[in-house]
């Protein structure tokens, strides 16, 4: 096993002659996926991995430095292609994984045929003529209460976030995988992800990208999808699903995985 697989804990399944990458958000881990992946095994070689400072990852393995900015995420991305040997894949990436398959988009287009980007976001923080959902007083709070108490946190944070209470099965989990990260690493992550401004390199991206937004999220307001269509430099179509919250693959799947299969199967042209 390379240096790469572990460090990533790397799991190649399914059969098939394309390949699918899915890369979680933040807060998560490759379990995500739980509800998508055996749709996919039949048909598609599926490649599943932890971004690193997720909880099942080494904690000893993040540099700080490399991840205060997304384009750290997006070398990892395309290290764990090179690694595997992938020469094309159909990116499917949640969240902040949305933008870090943007930039690895951006640096190899050859390695991507297609990106379906759930619940992504370029910029998190309002500005003059955009609306990215947060003030920064809001992203202040949010990371003083990290500092402060971080299981606390993480119990409010959650059912925020993933829309539903403490009693439901997606809030529950998505508690136990955010609580599972270190939260010294859970602070730097955040504050990379929620203070970055990724609106300039929309433009640069050639890969067709299938944009799908839950009708109500916390984090990303549904006119951020269409700021996203407006800006790409691709090809690109916006869906958005009547779900609610930030994770809908995972709170959601009756409504969000036929979607998701959906766009993962059919061309934009189609």
């Amino acid at each position: 096993m390379g240096v790469v697989e572990e460090a990533h804990n790397l799991r190649v399944l399914g059969s098939g002659d394309q390949i699918i990458v899915l890369a979680h958000g933040f807060g998560t881990d490759q379990s995500v996926w739980k509800h998508l992946v055996p749709h996919l095994l039949a048909d598609y070689r599926v490649i599943l991995f932890d971004n690193m400072g997720a909880g099942p990852t080494n904690p000893d393995y993040f540099d700080f430095d490399r991840y205060s900015s997304l384009e750290g995420y997006a070398y990892d991305l395309l290290a764990i292609l090179e690694e595997l040997n992938i020469e094309s894949c159909i990116f499917v990436g949640h969240s902040v994984s949305c933008i870090v398959g943007v930039l690895a988009s951006i640096t190899r287009p050859d390695l991507f045929s297609k990106l379906v980007l759930i619940s992504a976001s370029p910029r998190y923080l309002n500005d003059v003529d955009y609306y990215g959902g947060f003030e920064q007083e809001d992203l202040d709070q949010l990371f003083d209460g990290m500092r402060s108490n971080y299981k606390a946190w993480c119990s409010g944070f959650a059912p925020l976030c993933v829309g539903g209470d403490m009693d439901s099965v997606a809030v529950q989990e998505f508690s136990r995988t955010l609580f599972n990260i270190r939260p010294d690493i859970a602070l730097s992550v955040a504050q990379t992800i929620f203070l970055s401004d990724m609106r300039h390199v929309l433009g640069l991206v050639s890969v067709p990208c299938h944009v799908l937004q839950s009708s109500k999220d916390l984090a990303v307001p549904v006119g951020v999808s269409e700021f996203l269509q407006m800006n790409l430099g691709s090809e690109s179509i916006v869906e958005v699903m009547s779900s609610d919250g930030h994770l809908p693959q995972l709170s959601s799947p009756d409504i969000v995985i036929p979607v998701v299969l959906k766009h993962i199967r059919y061309d934009i042209a189609i």
